[in-house]
């Protein structure tokens, strides 16, 4: 299993993968209306590919904290479900940790299953205090700093993001 970044021909497997995995009502969440203003982090888009399908993928999208601050928001991740429990995910998961940390991303948030999520660090604790902006159920919004105090003191709406800053404007603050 090899992951790799996702690249502009792996648009349409991807989203076929995901109407798979969620349905073609997936456009209706409310995660969806946070993605609409920017794209997809590049440096933070994988895909797993055997014999050349799109098999698993995720991606990191920017969003905005209440504070103004820039977080991500982790997903949609999705694995073929024949392919299900054989740790695709997690594998990708861990990876994208990695590189938002790399990157100097300073918190990552999700919605999403609890028992999944609460073995990378989220926690229903750390989101608390912040709103999606439409219904979600409570126990999956989740938050991690990757950053210690990232998320202190943070409470409010979430926003869409702003298009990514490359690594380095976000570490040298630009």
């Amino acid at each position: 299993m090899k992951i790799i970044p996702q690249g502009p021909k792996h648009g349409p497997a991807i989203e076929r993968l995901l109407d798979l995995t969620f349905g073609h009502d997936r456009h209706g969440k409310t995660v969806y209306r946070l993605r609409e203003a920017a794209p997809a982090v590049p440096s933070l888009s994988f895909v797993i590919e055997r014999d050349g399908d799109v098999v698993a993928t995720l991606r990191f999208w920017p969003v905005t904290l209440p504070n103004h601050e820039q977080a991500l928001l982790l997903g949609p991740l999705a694995v073929l479900p024949e392919l299900s429990g054989q740790g695709m995910g997690r594998a990708m998961v861990r990876h994208g940790m990695a590189e938002a940390r790399a990157q100097g991303w300073p918190s990552v948030l999700v919605v999403g299953d609890p028992k999944y999520y609460e073995p990378f660090g989220f926690s229903r604790e750390k989101a608390e205090s912040l709103r999606l902006p439409g219904w979600v159920e409570l126990p999956r919004f989740q938050a991690v700093e990757l950053v210690p105090g990232a998320l202190d003191g943070v409470e409010g709406l979430i926003r869409p993001g702003r298009p990514a800053k490359p690594a380095w404007a976000r570490k040298a603050g630009a």
